[in-house]
């Protein structure tokens, strides 16, 4: 407990807890002082027009007087807290000279408004100075130097207006005593309340660093991550395209074991591709164009049907004659080519994988349905996460990465549409793109 008399803000965060706390400690003076300017200009005008009553009051100009010195003193404050806040450049220590100033102004009030309605009975003060003991432990983090200042501060008052006093020696002492008692209060309360403040500013300061660190190793990730990624394209296009030059020449004697190399190398593409569009930090703004939406899905599926073996089961259904929606063909086909190769991945040879489109209000709803195995209700909450653990081998064995999905609904979200799923175990599952149709 005693530690916390002398705390220190430490050394290697000491500067910028002064310097934030300076202008927090500002801004609570422009707070507090108009909230006094207020309560003590409302109670002038009130004296006016209840001029008669109050002027009977006993000891109305001392009442008086300390109104005046309120109204006066909170708007300086109010005024100089003002232009202290724009005033970048003022440094910290006149930031906190002016605290203290205030700090000793509103004790000064507090004291005096308790001084004046206990008959200038010193040992009735406590309650009103209590309240500014409160308030300046509670709005201020002050410096051991100027805490002590300011509880000198009370004793300095009791001492001043005692000797104003025809008090016995008894009574004088246990004003004093009192007094200190309320320094010591006034305190103990302001170094607690430095220390808590102190403590939060330093949790914020260290997760702000960590924050900091964690972002500097995703960014080294994504870079040594993209690095090797564009490095192995180079080297699989040439495998690639070799593959596919050797498998144009008629009855050559490897052409199964030839065709694995391509399909292997066009995989691994696949998987580049998806490595680059995940670690990519600044995404480019999604260059999108109005595009006849039932032609264009039919294209794809002529696609599938020209390239797969199961040509026969992929059935295209619509009941509209012309949907158009505002796209970026080349990212839209990506991700109508992943939900189809991930109905085929997980649904025997056959069972159909159904493509259908419908309108909603100012909405075109795709469906993508297979007859597969279905997705465990544990699993679809990770579906769409980036490298997901609910990635699983596909019927023939295909495995996957957990990348397809997180980066289609990323590119369905880009299209300011949703991508969603329902699923059955081994009944099936059908994802749910849904995009603005184009403003007519």
């Amino acid at each position: 407990m005693f530690h916390l008399y002398k705390y220190k803000t430490p050394e290697k965060y000491s500067v910028d807890f002064k310097e934030t706390y300076s202008f927090i400690n500002i801004r609570h003076i422009k707070i507090l002082s108009t909230v006094l300017l207020c309560i003590s200009s409302v109670i002038r005008f009130a004296s006016f027009f209840f001029y008669e009553d109050i002027i009977t009051i006993p000891r109305y100009e001392e009442y008086s007087l300390s109104n005046i010195v309120q109204i006066c003193g909170s708007f300086l404050f109010l005024i100089l807290s003002s232009a202290a806040l724009k005033n970048r450049k003022l440094s910290a220590l006149k930031r906190n000279m002016f605290t203290l100033l205030f700090t000793l102004f509103l004790l000064g009030v507090c004291y005096s408004v308790s001084y004046i309605f206990s008959t200038h009975n010193t040992k009735n003060n406590l309650s009103v100075v209590l309240i500014g003991i409160v308030m300046i432990s509670i709005f201020f983090a002050l410096e051991l130097a100027y805490i002590t200042i300011t509880a000198l501060f009370i004793i300095f008052l009791f001492v001043v207006t005692l000797s104003f006093t025809t008090e016995n020696t008894q009574q004088i002492f246990l004003n004093i005593s009192t007094s200190g008692i309320l320094a010591f209060v006034l305190f103990t309360c302001s170094r607690y309340g430095y220390y808590f403040k102190s403590q939060h500013f330093l949790q914020l300061k260290e997760l702000e660093e960590r924050n900091e660190e964690i972002q500097n190793l995703n960014h080294q990730k994504g870079e040594i991550l993209g690095f090797v990624a564009h490095d192995l394209r180079n080297p699989l296009n040439n495998i690639e395209a070799l593959s596919a030059l050797i498998l144009t020449e008629e009855n050559h004697p490897d052409a199964t074991e030839v065709q694995l190399i391509l399909n292997s190398a066009q995989h691994a593409k696949h998987i580049i591709n998806d490595l680059i569009e995940v670690v990519q930090e600044k995404k480019t703004a999604l260059k999108v164009q109005e595009v006849e939406l039932i032609g264009f899905l039919r294209g794809i599926q002529n696609t599938w049907l020209t390239n797969t073996d199961r040509t026969r089961i992929i059935i295209f259904n619509t009941d509209q004659n012309t949907v158009s929606a505002n796209i970026n063909p080349s990212k839209f086909t990506r991700v109508i080519d992943n939900l189809i190769g991930n109905g085929i991945k997980f649904s025997p040879p056959n069972t159909p994988i159904n493509i259908e489109v419908c309108t909603k209000p100012e909405k075109v709803q795709i469906r993508i349905s297979d007859f597969g195995i279905g997705i465990p209700d544990t699993l679809k909450h990770l579906l769409f996460d980036q490298f997901s653990k609910a990635g699983r081998v596909g019927l023939n064995g295909e495995k996957s990465m957990g990348l397809g999905l997180h980066i289609s609904k990323d590119i369905i979200e880009q299209h300011h549409g949703t991508l969603t799923v329902e699923s059955q175990e081994n009944k099936g599952t059908t994802f749910i793109i849904s995009i603005p149709l184009a403003s007519t």
